[in-house]
């Protein structure tokens, strides 16, 4: 088949599944994502082959794009307005859910005899969620409200405590295995982390000052997606945290750029396409038959996660200032996981390849059911306390 075939058919049959996926979560409870994810297992590899595996490996390029373009809109919600109101909120949620998260997963895991070095590194990859899923949800529904806010605000930081956790947690896991430890470990992890919020802000600050003087008040698409795709490639080549940039990014621009109308009406205009390409290939990339290995160590894995998020938001709320009415759902829209804890299970296979096979099933697993049901609670959250379909914009005020 010539290759401009090969590549067209396969990529106009899945957004075209977009739409199916739209037509058939209008009928039903179920979240687009998930109705996405569920037809790409269908048609992927391990369905009925209708997408093969070549197409199925465009996945990582696919997801780098369309995880900077949802970390871009994520950062532009932490305005000053927003952080001056709920900033104290999101930080202590995002920070404490993620320590609560290691803990109880690590913990358990332990008790029920999974070596220290391996609980410890399912504990800290348990901390990831998938902000793609979470913040697609909050839009499908229109929710607005505090609630919203927040959670779009602890998903955007969540994956950067979440590094930091597991930067540590191999330094540890090292030590139990009395493996070749050594100090560059911590300073990957720092600079992970401090070169994604360093490439942010200095492709950020140009950016608030320099887009949107085209066309009047607002960038337009090709600034905003030549932007995005800079920063995403830079943080790949500099092997720093490209969602972490992306977010550091929007940041900047939503508070250093008033002459922006809607300094991300460009990137939202043209992110769905992305989104649909993202979520059908990362169903279609899955691979069903691992469910079937998963055994003890995985279902453990799976109860003790949803376990934590649930004790968690419950813990966090305590401050007096925490709003816990709302805030003790947090845990349940927390669920969604994806690319962030692959990453993290193969960063973790490859320096301790005695535990790769157990690693990568638990998290391939996980990550089909969380992508199933973690979409599913986030929506049923949103319509819990009224955010749905903008039913909540009275709160804001």
């Amino acid at each position: 088949m010539d290759i401009a075939a090969a590549v067209l058919i396969p990529l106009g049959f899945i957004l075209l599944l977009g739409l199916a996926a739209e037509a058939i979560g209008r009928n039903t409870r179920l979240p687009r994502i998930t109705m996405l994810i569920l037809l790409g297992i269908f048609v992927g590899p391990s369905g009925i082959g209708l997408i093969g595996e070549t197409t199925a490996s465009w996945y990582p390029l696919v997801a780098d794009m369309a995880l900077a373009m949802i970390g871009f809109l994520l950062g532009g919600k932490l305005t000053r307005q927003m952080l001056a109101s709920q900033g104290r909120q999101v930080f202590w949620v995002s920070g404490m859910m993620v320590i609560i998260t290691l803990i109880i997963v690590a913990a358990g895991l332990w008790l029920v005899g999974v070596p220290p070095a391996l609980a410890l590194l399912l504990g800290a990859i348990a901390t990831a969620t998938d902000p793609a899923a979470t913040n697609e949800v909050i839009r499908e529904y229109k929710a607005r409200g505090p609630f919203s806010r927040l959670l779009q605000g602890v998903v955007a930081l969540d994956d950067a405590w979440g590094l930091i956790a597991f930067s540590l947690v191999l330094v540890l896991a090292q030590l139990f295995e009395g493996g070749n430890y050594h100090s560059g470990l911590l300073l990957h992890g720092f600079w992970e982390l401090a070169g994604a919020v360093l490439v942010g802000c200095l492709l950020g600050v140009p950016m608030a000052f320099l887009t949107g003087r085209i066309h009047a008040n607002e960038p337009t698409l090709v600034e905003a997606l030549g932007m995005v795709f800079l920063c995403a490639g830079l943080s790949i080549w500099l092997e720093v945290s490209y969602l972490l940039a992306a977010v550091t990014m929007g940041a900047v621009v939503v508070n250093l750029a008033p002459h922006h109308n809607r300094p991300f009406h460009a990137i939202e205009d043209i992110e769905w396409p992305f989104v649909i390409l993202f979520f059908v290939l990362s169903g279609a990339s899955l691979s069903v038959e691992a469910l079937t290995y998963v055994g003890w160590v995985g279902a453990a894995y799976l109860l003790l996660r949803v376990v934590a998020r649930l004790i968690g938001a419950r813990l966090v709320t305590i401050p007096s200032w925490c709003d816990a009415p709302r805030n003790q759902w947090v845990g349940a829209a927390m669920l969604p996981q994806a690319g962030v804890a692959m990453a993290m299970a193969f960063v973790s296979a490859q320096l301790m390849p005695q535990y790769q096979s157990v690693l990568l099933t638990v998290v391939v697993v996980s990550t089909v059911v969380f992508e199933l049901i973690g979409p599913v609670a986030t929506r049923m959250v949103l319509f819990r306390l009224g955010e749905a379909g903008g039913e909540g914009v009275e709160s804001d005020r």
